[in-house]
């Protein structure tokens, strides 16, 4: 009896309303499947099988991007604001096949190069805002190239909205009638990825020029603070820390936030007594630059008699004032810029993509190497405006607002005109 009870419910429960429940039921999404190691606790993060594979490529790539950057710094301003061009152009290609559809552009011939019209149209409004000044010193011996380049600087802003206004009409024009929802989007995204490029990476080019310390220290605590996040979450890590980045972990945030904070205090020491670092760059070229480092990068004393113990060997230390200043751009690169990762995380989910490229191996397209890049130097920027550039006017500015403003003949009456009050108060003086 007992096993003609068992084999009825065995028969019972195989039957087709029960089976299609049981179906029904593990498709549930809140449905969480049994563990056999329930009892042991969650994996830890450290037992993959495939980390250490990804680990030598990651590396591998990470020494050519190192090497590469190095010898960009080693050649100089100029050159360093050439690779920003070829990285927004790869970040652009990149975002620009994230929503391409190539069976709705079969349709549109030409459509591509639109999204290139606003992008190289953008880029001549932003970097002719951000390097006007370092282009006419360039060309100031020349008069003729000096009066072509000072006309262009002075109607820059028409040229360039007359451009845009050129795409518009393109855009119209190129409208077709069961195409119209994939156009508009893509106008739209196109905007969006010119408002995310060219607005973060205009203040990194504003940073390169200001000097190039306040470029380099940025960008190298970034690249330090993902490579320690990366080292203490690979060997130590096991704590997630975000959903939106499952391998990012507490242990690798606290380790990578540590190093870099050290990092901006004792790189900004070194870096600091340079003056290939330290000088503004004025103009476009690529010769030594020579300059009175200012009262940031000059070393002052610091004694430490009664803050050390009787063993210490140091009783003092030479300190320069921007290391202080370092700590503050140590603190966001680890605490803030790190959201710029779980910013391109989320974005990347959305899509339901891994990278957003694939040109990188180990690391996905430049876009994923450059999300954290991008909010560091906005930081890096304002931070500068705010606590270090001086407000107060400078020969430098008053000269860059004449050449920019005033015409050759207008600037001629005007030396005249200065000559004249200075003989005058010489003359009043005597």
């Amino acid at each position: 009896m007992q096993k003609e009870t068992s084999s009825s419910d065995v028969s019972s429960s195989s039957s087709p309303s029960h089976a299609g429940a049981r179906v029904r039921h593990r498709r549930r999404p809140t449905e969480v499947t049994p563990d056999v190691n329930r009892s042991n606790g969650p994996a830890l993060l450290v037992s993959d099988q495939n980390k250490y594979k990804s680990m030598l490529i990651r590396t591998y790539s990470t020494v050519w991007m190192i090497g590469g950057f190095a010898f960009l710094v080693y050649m100089g301003h100029l050159y360093i604001w050439a690779g920003v061009v070829v990285i927004q152009i790869f970040m652009a290609t990149e975002l620009f096949n994230l929503l391409r559809k190539s069976s709705e552009e079969k349709q549109l011939p030409g459509f591509r190069m639109l999204n290139w019209h606003f992008f190289f149209t953008a880029m001549l409004f932003t970097y002719g805002r951000f390097l006007s000044r370092e282009l006419v010193n360039t060309v100031s011996s020349d008069h003729l190239l000096f009066k072509l380049v000072s006309g262009l600087i002075k109607y820059q802003m028409f040229i360039c909205y007359f451009l845009y206004i050129a795409g518009f009409v393109w855009f119209i024009l190129t409208l077709k009638k069961k195409t119209y929802k994939y156009q508009f989007k893509q106008y739209a995204w196109t905007h969006m990825i010119l408002l995310t490029v060219f607005a973060q990476s205009s203040f990194t080019v504003a940073n390169i020029f200001e000097g190039m310390f306040w470029f380099l220290l940025p960008a190298s605590l970034i690249v330090i603070n993902d490579i320690a996040a990366y080292l203490f979450g690979f060997f130590l890590g096991r704590t997630p820390l975000i959903k939106l980045s499952p391998k990012k972990t507490w242990e690798g945030f606290i380790g990578a936030s540590v190093t870099t904070i050290i990092s901006a205090f004792l790189l900004a020491n070194i870096m600091g007594r340079f003056q290939w670092f330290t000088c503004p760059r004025k103009d476009l070229s690529t010769g030594w630059l020579n300059c009175d480092p200012g009262p940031m990068f000059k070393p002052e004393h610091y004694f430490l008699g009664d803050w050390v113990p009787q063993w210490f060997p140091w009783k003092e230390v030479f300190l320069l004032p921007v290391q202080w200043h370092a700590l503050a751009l140590g603190l966001f690169a680890s605490i803030i810029a790190p959201f710029g990762g779980f910013f391109a995380s989320g974005f990347k989910r959305a899509f339901k993509i891994k990278d957003f490229g694939d040109s990188i191996p180990g690391h996905g397209g430049i876009t994923d190497r450059m999300d954290c890049q991008m909010v560091m130097a906005v930081f890096a920027y304002i931070y500068h405006q705010s606590f270090i550039s001086p407000h107060n006017f400078s020969v430098d500015a008053i000269l860059d607002q004449i050449i920019r403003n005033l015409t050759y003949e207008e600037q001629k009456a005007l030396y005249q005109q200065l000559g004249e009050i200075f003989q005058q108060r010489q003359l009043m003086q005597s």
